[in-house]
């Protein structure tokens, strides 16, 4: 069974967060990740990138993810830096 852990896991090896937060049941999961890379990209990139971080693990593994994009600066104006 897939954990947050594990979903936490293949998202930190394929990109690189400042903050990162998983939580959910192991079918469903929702995500938190704050990184630069995220800078000057729309919301469909920036989850892009994290669908691209999970490869195959999105279709085979993990049925359902919610997920919240941020830079760091939105972070920090929101009161997220600290995932």
């Amino acid at each position: 069974m897939v954990t947050p852990e594990l979903v936490q896991q293949y998202i930190e090896k394929g990109l690189q967060c400042e903050a990162l937060k998983v939580t959910g049941d192991g079918q469903h999961f929702e995500a938190l990740i704050v990184s630069a890379q995220f800078e000057g990209r729309s919301r469909v990139q920036r989850h892009q990138l994290v669908y691209a971080a999970l490869g195959d693990r999105m279709r085979e593994e993990i049925h359902a993810l919610s997920m919240r994009t941020l830079t760091p600066q939105e972070a920090q104006a929101t009161g997220q830096s600290q995932a």
